[in-house]
């Protein structure tokens, strides 16, 4: 038993060495994404002929126009071992390519193609592409320059290390980890997938996992992404789509960015398969009405898509969900399209009702909003409310102030002290099935 604990101590020791000192890519190619047992499902689903691979194969063999098609195309060679696929694909990246993602993208998966004098050319593109962003600290930037570094690592001395060590040690664990953790401004809904792209390289070149600098955030993530859809969905020609919360809400929605956002949650549950909430968003995402079938979508969800991983329902998930670290709610009144929905996210308050999104104003005057699984109150202006709740229905009063402490009296109890969240939501817990009222006032911080 003491030989068991030495050793168990010797290799918690060794991978805290790995992950606080310099990190290094010894990985053989494909190191993004494709690692072996990917592989295996995406080649059972070419053998089988699956829904999802029928789809990619019509549009690849048909030479539809793909969006991205250094992406496209390499997947498809990697695959299906198509060679014209491949060198289309080298072609485009060796050329006009200029997307920095899918240079790193066809180096990696398109090596055997590639001559001396091409590897030589795109390996020079991508060290140019990632000296070119290395100011762009967004999300997006520094997914490209990873992946280019990755993809490099071997292939040029020294700068592919370095742009793995800055993304791991300065900008994750140095700067976004710490502010995630602190409950600063999360990171935007709209870069989950580029997120989710750097967790799964660094894992399976590193086996680091960045999650567990900021645990709370990549718990919540699933359910965030799960509540945040406006309840109706949006028919399209090549098919159905699920519609993220969008800021000012107005207008057509933007498909792309629907189907990314499904991309990221497929990456979610392929990242981790085992976690309660992954299993959740598993179920909500095998409706093959849903399924990407058009030539940017195809490519996501052919290589993040497992149908054989089981999944729980999510009409068994929370209708609520009050993120107290970063000051955001949602609320939904079902798990139908007819659903009402309700969102409060960096400061803006919206409102889904009779299909359709509205802005409005969390400090205005109105009366209180009932949304079966929780009820709304508007405190901006009026500090007391007469409410009758049904059984475990939470309350929560927004228009507040941020982080502020405020005095609560409810009817036939003491007064109790209340601190709101960084949005300015404060959460009351009120006797059911009776008409209570319920005052508050704002205290000294």
């Amino acid at each position: 038993m003491g030989l068991v604990r030495l050793v168990i101590v010797i290799l918690v020791a060794a991978c805290a060495l790995a992950q606080n000192g310099e990190l290094s890519i010894t990985t053989e190619h494909p190191r993004l994404f494709l690692n072996a047992r990917r592989l295996r499902l995406l080649r059972r689903e070419h053998e089988r002929q699956s829904l999802r691979w029928n789809q990619f194969q019509l549009l690849m063999s048909g030479h539809a126009k793909m969006p991205e098609p250094g992406f496209a195309g390499a997947l498809y060679y990697r695959v299906a071992g198509d060679s014209a696929a491949g060198s289309a694909a080298v072609d485009w990246a060796t050329g006009a390519g200029t997307d920095l993602r899918q240079l790193a993208l066809v180096f990696d998966w398109c090596q055997d193609l590639l001559s001396e004098a091409q590897s030589k050319a795109l390996a020079g593109k991508l060290a140019r592409g990632i000296e070119q962003s290395r100011r762009d600290s967004s999300v997006g930037a520094v997914r490209a320059r990873l992946l280019a570094a990755v993809a490099l690592a071997g292939h040029v001395p020294e700068a592919p290390d370095r742009v793995v060590n800055e993304t791991v040690h300065q900008w994750w664990e140095g700067t976004v980890a710490p502010g995630l953790r602190a409950g600063r401004q999360p990171l935007p809904r709209d870069d989950s997938y580029a997120l989710m792209e750097i967790l799964h390289v660094i894992r399976d070149n590193l086996n680091i996992d960045m999650r567990e600098a900021a645990p709370d955030f990549f718990h919540e993530l699933p359910m965030v992404h799960l509540l945040s859809y406006y309840p109706a969905t949006w028919e399209a020609p090549e098919n159905q789509y699920r519609i993220p919360v969008a800021p000012h809400p107005g207008g057509e929605p933007d498909l792309r960015r629907a189907a990314i956002s499904r991309a990221a949650e497929l990456s979610m549950v392929a990242y981790d398969t085992n976690a309660p909430e992954t299993q959740v968003l598993q179920g909500w995402l095998m409706n093959d009405n849903f399924l990407l079938r058009g030539t940017f979508g195809i490519p996501y969800e052919f290589m993040w898509a497992n149908p054989y991983q089981p999944g729980l329902s999510y009409y068994h998930a929370p209708l609520v969900l009050h993120d107290e670290v970063f000051g955001r709610l949602f609320v939904r009144s079902s798990w139908d399209e007819s659903a009402a929905w309700l969102g409060y996210f960096g400061g803006e308050l919206q409102l889904f009702q009779d299909g359709r999104a509205t802005e409005i104003d969390p400090r205005a005057d109105r009366v209180p909003l009932p949304l079966t699984e929780a009820l709304v109150l508007f405190g901006g202006r009026q500090q007391q409310f007469e409410v009758t709740t049904e059984a475990d229905e939470p309350v929560f009063v927004v228009g507040l102030k941020p982080k502020w402490r405020y005095l609560v009296e409810v009817d036939n109890e003491e007064m109790t002290e209340v601190t709101t969240d960084p949005g300015g939501i404060m959460a009351l817990d009120l006797p059911h099935a009776a008409k209570t009222g319920v005052r508050w006032r704002a205290g000294k911080n």
